[in-house]
């Protein structure tokens, strides 16, 4: 392996769901090692006991280091916190230990970046319930991730299926989604939005901007957050010298973008910018957060407790993860 390939960290996720397997899968293929020096940060433990007990077919060892420079030969380098003993987690199931083992790793990944010892850090899911059950307070990686980096103005954009969706809110209930809605909020989306695309190399990024309401809204008549929030937002970004459009009806936006017309929507909530990128792309498509000091990139799905501990979990939305991360690193 070249030494100029960038170090990427790799997170374990939760131990109880399918984070340990489709990182054991990946690193199997030629695909991450072509493009990456890949460190798994999670248990070792966890790990050879997935190797050992799932049908994968894979042959390489795993050696635990302490730091993401040391020489394995041909060995995985796990930088191994051994905390996810086997009787406090049960695989398929989501459980406080659980938790707060996957916090633990993304904590350590993110020091290794933050301190240069790595290029970028690839995330393997967590769910929010056992975050919850731990007693931690963050909904997720995005706003955990934020908060490690002092990073204030952040974003998720989703990438795959030829679509790049940012998300103005992320993970709220639907009906509050409105209320969230105003000029300045939109106007960083669109901000974020234009960087995002910065880093993945394009300069001149064409932007659009979805609306909320049916039509967007239709002058008023199904609703004024267009008026009142979204356009004066696409205003200011359009003055500020950005390639903005919209607010566009949402039921047509997406077939836009795909056509080529665009190269990333704006989207107001969750599932508007998830449903057609995750109809075009499961399982292929990648979760990265905007705005941060540090590269990070995940998978577009959770932890999968139905299918953990089966040997049938798809890798391919990590890989996918690891690829976009080196391609990012290398443009830094």
């Amino acid at each position: 392996m070249s030494d100029n390939k960038p170090t990427i960290v790799i997170t374990m996720g939760d131990p109880g769901g399918v984070g340990p397997e489709i990182i054991l899968k990946a690193l199997n293929t030629a695909t991450i090692w072509d493009v990456c020096r890949p460190v798994v940060v999670g248990d070792l433990r966890a790990l050879e006991t997935t190797k050992r007990t799932l049908p994968l077919g894979m042959h390489y060892k795993m050696k635990a280091v302490t730091s993401t420079g040391e020489d394995t030969g041909d060995s995985v380098a796990v930088i191994d916190l051994a905390n996810a003993p086997l009787g406090k987690h049960v695989v398929g199931l989501p459980s406080a230990s659980s938790g707060e083992a996957s916090v633990a790793y993304i904590k350590k990944a993110v020091s290794l970046v933050m301190a240069g010892h790595a290029a970028a850090v690839v995330t393997a899911p967590i769910n929010k319930d056992t975050l919850r059950m731990a007693g931690i307070r963050y909904h997720g990686h995005t706003e955990l991730l934020a908060d490690l980096t002092g990073t204030t103005e952040y974003g998720m954009m989703l990438v795959g299926g030829g679509l790049r969706v940012m998300l103005a809110t992320i993970h709220c209930a639907l009906r509050e989604v409105p209320g969230r809605l105003n000029k300045e909020m939109l106007l960083q989306s669109i901000r974020l939005a234009a960087r995002a695309c910065e880093t993945l190399g394009i300069a001149a990024p064409r932007i659009v901007v979805a609306g909320l309401n049916p039509h967007a809204g239709e002058n008023g008549l199904f609703g004024d957050e267009e008026s009142k929030h979204i356009t004066p937002a696409c205003e200011a970004a359009r003055a500020s010298g950005l390639d903005v459009t919209g607010p566009l009806p949402p039921d047509t936006v997406f077939f836009k973008a795909k056509r080529g017309d665009f190269d990333i929507v704006v989207c107001m909530y969750h599932d508007q910018g998830l449903i057609p990128l995750k109809m075009l792309a499961f399982g292929k498509a990648v979760n990265v957060t905007v705005g941060l000091p540090i590269i990070r990139t995940s998978v577009d799905h959770g932890t999968a407790y139905d299918i953990a501990g089966k040997g049938i979990a798809d890798p391919q939305s990590l890989i996918e993860a690891v690829k976009l991360a080196a391609f990012m690193a290398a443009r830094r």
